[in-house]
């Protein structure tokens, strides 16, 4: 007997070299032209047409008209969760194709995940967190405490209302370098959002690495970390 939903069309869509690099390049949680998608994937204009017309179909991402152009993302974030898992999966196996890009090192200290900070420094930041008891850490559940709460708001984090929808407040994600976990979640988007306000690093165009300088690194540290 078949039942539930049919895992076998969502893998075979994601597992095409085309739209896996599509899908990747969305990560970033940036809306990209067909014409930006199709440099990226390396493929004519007519092939990414096909591509992100299957994508849209099977809703993994979406697309808004903006005056003559369309801007395609992806369509949420559970695809962004079920494509970082891949990664990590993929990592594990040895399936990498980063190990020798002059951009790997970057990529694994800190990088965008979807609309939180990931990476070396985002593992560490929030294992520092939950040592210093800002949040309570269960089987498949995260709770921000009351102390976390305070502590964040001190910084000048807005957690008082982070929940909106089904969007969980705060939640761990699996970080496919270091094999641990960092926070994503609304407290999670909210901490990278600071990091970016406060200047102490900044999103690499066409990438997802989060490059910090050496006063924002050394602040971040001082702040979240237990140098």
């Amino acid at each position: 007997m078949k039942d539930g939903p049919n895992i076998a069309r969502i893998a075979a869509l994601i597992g095409d070299p085309a739209r896996a690099d599509i899908l990747t390049a969305l990560m970033a949680d940036r809306a990209l032209t067909a014409t930006e998608l199709a440099g990226i994937a390396g493929v004519t204009k007519q092939t990414v047409s096909a591509h992100l017309a299957k994508l849209v179909d099977a809703r993994l991402i979406e697309v808004a008209a903006q005056g003559r152009h369309r801007y395609f993302r992806l369509a949420g974030r559970d695809v962004a969760q079920l494509l970082e898992s891949l990664m990590g999966v993929a990592f594990r196996t040895g399936a990498v194709r980063l190990r020798s890009s002059p951009r790997e090192p970057a990529l694994r200290k800190a990088r965008v995940c979807y609309d939180h900070l990931a990476g070396e420094l985002a593992v560490a930041a929030f294992e520092a967190m939950l040592m210093r008891g800002w949040f309570i850490a269960r089987i498949g559940e995260l709770d921000l405490t009351d102390t976390g709460r305070a502590e964040l708001a001190r910084l000048g984090i807005d957690v008082s209302s982070p929940a909106s929808g089904r969007r969980p407040a705060c939640r761990m994600c699996l970080d496919w370098g270091e094999r641990r976990h960092h926070l994503a979640g609304a407290v999670g988007a909210a901490v990278l959002q600071h990091v970016l306000d406060a200047g102490w690093a900044r999103r690499l165009p066409d990438s997802r690495v989060v490059a910090f300088n050496p006063w924002g690194e050394k602040a971040f540290r001082e702040v979240f970390l237990l140098d």
